[in-house]
């Protein structure tokens, strides 16, 4: 009997959904766009205050993981069940973050029992304001040597923690937050 998704340890997952970065795809924005169109479409447009391409993919010639990333800004206060059972209908599968409680909530597509299967999609739910992803996409838009500087950390960490996803995205989280504070010290002026 095969365990499902859910009842797997970080470690089987490591295995079966290995890091594997990519050069980058003009592609990934024309596949944001088609699914952005889904969600709203099942969301209703009164539950969405907008849906954003985010990660790495939303960031021109910059390597990546093939996961489209996307921001899904909510209204507060946003019914969860009614959210969860919407998004499964598009083969989402929610991923319960206890310590992230809603609307920090995370939903997967494209991942099953036998590894990877199509594209994969990560919606990140928020409320209005409430993220520092777009700061850190915007910044690496403008600024290509800082965008190639972390394509190239990406790459040495993904030989590095290959099976790890929680090392790899560990070791990422220092960079990230300081271009973060950049970007938003920037934005303040």
């Amino acid at each position: 009997m095969n365990k499902q998704l859910d009842q797997m340890t970080n470690e089987e997952l490591g295995i079966l959904f290995p890091i594997i970065i990519s050069e980058s795809n003009p592609d990934w924005i024309r596949l944001f766009q088609i699914e952005k169109i889904e969600i709203e479409k099942m969301l209703g447009k009164n539950n969405i205050i907008s849906v954003e391409h985010i990660g790495s993919t939303a960031i021109p010639k910059l390597k990546a993981k093939p996961t489209i990333d996307i921001l899904l800004e909510v209204p507060d206060p946003i019914e969860k069940s009614d959210l969860i059972e919407r998004l499964t209908k598009l083969e989402y599968q929610y991923i319960p973050r206890p310590e992230n409680p809603a609307p920090h909530m995370m939903f997967a597509k494209g991942y099953t029992i036998d590894g990877f299967k199509g594209q994969t999609y990560h919606i990140h739910v928020r409320y209005k304001g409430d993220w520092d992803e777009l700061f850190f996409r915007d910044y690496l838009i403008s600024n290509p040597t800082i965008a190639h500087e972390y394509g190239d950390l990406k790459t040495g960490l993904a030989n590095e923690y290959k099976n790890d996803r929680e090392g790899y995205t560990e070791k990422k989280t220092d960079f990230i937050r300081r271009i973060t504070e950049i970007a938003r010290n920037e934005r303040v002026r």
